[in-house]
């Protein structure tokens, strides 16, 4: 695994957890969660890319 992989795996993970904290709020923010959403979509495209370039 390269770092720049290492690196976007854990910015993911970091992602899925602030995610999961906003949703367990009593009132969770739609657009704080929209916003994490889309960051965390676009972290796992840059990282399905990178993986696709990477020789097996």
């Amino acid at each position: 695994m390269s770092s720049a992989t290492y690196r976007l795996t854990q910015t993911h993970r970091r992602l899925d957890d602030a995610i999961a904290q906003e949703l367990r709020r009593r009132l969770p923010d739609s657009l704080k969660l929209l916003r994490l959403k889309r960051l965390r979509l676009a972290v796992k495209d840059r990282l399905t890319a990178l993986m696709r370039k990477q020789p097996r």
